[in-house]
């Protein structure tokens, strides 16, 4: 049957263009919440704009995280966070209060210490990759991406970290483990690159 592509969908706004660009590199995409979706995809995403907190309710109340946590911790499946799809993986969250998140990889999502720079960072910043993942086979060093953020993952385990950018302080824009990856930045809106790092994604299996 080949690769079965699932973009979950809490509300987040940036959905529809996740999918339309996963719909330009392969022919199955779902987006959907549905246990048979996720169980019978081989690869996941979970996209995100907004608030840490915000997110977290919406992701609590709409994904079945039983069947997502079997599905990605137990049985393995690549799985990608973008943007606040990757802040949630952390334990918890300081966006406007605490809030616990899923816990998948460990550490704090904290605001942004950006000295001179304004806030939220938003547009074009490269990343320096700090470990070597599939993600990045084929960009060229230094790689421009885009984001749209005010918070920060802070990683208890430097191993977790593959990427970093610099925007006032150094932070972690790529997050690896195992199977579970996370992007701070939109790939979706970063053109070839972005386009890069999403056919690297499926490639993973």
């Amino acid at each position: 049957m080949g690769d079965k592509l699932c973009i979950l969908d809490y509300g987040s706004g940036n959905v529809g263009s996740v999918f339309n660009m996963f719909s330009t590199i392969m022919d199955r995409v779902v987006v959907s919440n549905r246990p048979p979706d996720l169980i019978s995809s081989t690869h996941i995403i979970l996209p995100g704009v907004g608030a840490f907190g915000s997110a977290m309710e919406k992701i609590k109340k709409t994904i079945p995280l039983d069947v997502l946590e079997e599905e990605v911790l137990r049985k393995g499946k690549p799985f990608l966070g973008i943007c606040v799809g990757m802040q949630v993986l952390a334990d918890k969250g300081f966006e406007f209060g605490e809030c616990k998140g899923l816990g998948w990889i460990s550490g704090t999502v904290e605001k942004m210490e950006s000295g001179d720079f304004s806030l939220p960072h938003v547009g074009w910043n490269n990343i320096e990759v700090s470990r070597q993942t599939k993600l990045f086979e084929g960009l060229s060093d230094n790689q421009d991406f885009y984001f749209v953020h005010s918070y920060v993952f802070k990683e208890k385990n430097s191993n977790d970290a593959a990427a970093k950018t610099d925007y006032g302080e150094k932070f972690t824009s790529v997050v690896a483990r195992d199977n579970i990856f996370g992007v701070q930045f939109h790939p979706e809106k970063s053109q070839k690159a972005g386009r890069i790092i999403l056919k690297n994604f499926l490639d993973i299996k």
